[in-house]
């Protein structure tokens, strides 16, 4: 007889400097049964990926203010955490997939709970985002 093993849990790292969109944001994951740590710079993100080696999702904002933007942010997370799946949003027009790393999903602002919902599903489909610590 085979026992259960859970899979194991997703944790996501949001990114976002409008305090309302982030804490909303966190919410809304929270709600889908994800595990949410925020952040609301590129350095606190940082410091929370050194802290946390177990986080599978980075969603950031490509504007933020601080030492670097989400463009920034999610090429030096796809540099040193690849496995990390990232999804990035913003409100600004002309923004291309193509300033993201690799394998990033974006979406633009305004975006639905249903759609944030399958930009995550989808990427975790692609296999396990997992990483060493």
């Amino acid at each position: 007889m085979s026992q259960y093993i859970p899979p194991p849990r997703v944790k996501i790292l949001v990114v976002e400097n409008e305090a309302i969109i982030r804490i909303e944001l966190a919410a809304q994951l929270g709600d889908m049964g994800l595990q949410v740590l925020i952040a609301s710079n590129a350095d606190q993100a940082i410091a929370l990926l050194d802290a946390h080696p177990d986080i599978n999702v980075l969603m950031t904002d490509v504007t933020m203010p601080g030492s670097m933007d989400g463009v920034r942010l999610a090429h030096h997370v796809r540099n040193r955490w690849p496995p990390i799946k990232i999804v990035a949003t913003s409100g600004r027009l002309g923004m291309g997939v193509d300033e993201l790393p690799s394998g990033s999903t974006f979406f633009a602002k305004p975006y639905s709970p249903e759609t944030v919902k399958q930009a995550i599903t989808s990427l975790l489909e692609e296999g396990p985002a997992r990483r060493a610590a």
